[in-house]
């Protein structure tokens, strides 16, 4: 009998063992370490770094092209070599690609003045340049607008932003109410039914800057392109780039 007890309260003492506590998580504590010239270095680490890290400046710092002259998108009011440079390279690389798609050239690329990044200095320009230019990772698409919404919508939003986004293919010019008194796209009068293929970049498409009017359009062709090789391609082609201010978007006084 003794025996039998003994085997009992060993057994309970088992089974109470074995229970799984309940945890539950009632905080959670952090601090910010800072990233800085402070930290000890890993060697380890910095030597298994280093290689690649070598790599990725070397071609950064290659040069590609050269620039006449120091290039700002402060430089202008309603456009600005550094500006016309941007829309004119998106559509002289963008273009082609549509073509062989689609049968259609570009007939105009909108893009936003906030996204040029830096500016082009004076001397080498290396792909680093491109990199400092257009950081983020956005693509160009081809939307199909009708003439009617780019006069209502697109122009309208221009002459009310009064700010050089960089235009290419389209000439805007206001009068001193900034109202729009005269427009066109490949120099040729806006026909409303006609259907015009408008370059831009993923994130205006979506809305970006309140450019709504491009979920409007007819079709988008999405060119798998990003925005900032079609500057890269286009560097690569120049020897030496010369942008100038000129009348493509500009407001009579």
């Amino acid at each position: 009998m003794k025996f039998k007890h003994l085997f009992l309260i060993v057994f309970a003492l088992f089974i109470y063992s074995c229970k799984q506590e309940n945890l539950s998580l009632i905080k959670i504590e952090g601090k910010q370490i800072n990233i800085n010239d402070s930290l000890e270095i890993n060697q380890e680490i910095e030597d298994f770094v280093k290689p690649y890290r070598d790599h990725v400046n070397k071609n950064l710092d290659s040069i590609i092209s050269y620039a006449v002259d120091t290039y700002s998108k402060s430089d202008g009011e309603f456009n600005t070599a550094i500006g016309n440079l941007f829309a004119d390279a998106v559509l002289e690389e963008s273009s082609p690609i549509l073509k062989k798609r689609t049968g259609h050239n570009v007939d105009m690329v909108l893009l936003n003045h906030g996204g040029i990044r830096a500016i082009i200095s004076k001397g080498d320009i290396t792909t680093r340049t491109a990199y400092e230019i257009m950081p983020f990772e956005n693509s160009l698409v081809v939307a199909e607008m009708k003439g009617k919404t780019i006069q209502d919508s697109l122009i309208n939003y221009l002459s009310k932003a009064k700010r050089a986004h960089p235009i290419a293919g389209l000439k805007l010019t206001l009068d001193k109410d900034f109202n729009a008194i005269k427009a066109s796209i490949n120099n040729q009068p806006i026909e409303a039914d006609k259907t015009y293929y408008v370059a831009t970049n993923d994130y205006l498409y979506h809305g970006g800057d309140r450019m709504t009017f491009f979920q409007t359009n007819d079709s988008l062709h999405v060119l798998n392109y990003k925005v900032r090789n079609a500057l890269l391609d286009y560097f690569l082609k120049k020897d030496t780039i010369n942008p100038v201010m000129d009348d493509r978007f500009i407001q009579l006084k």
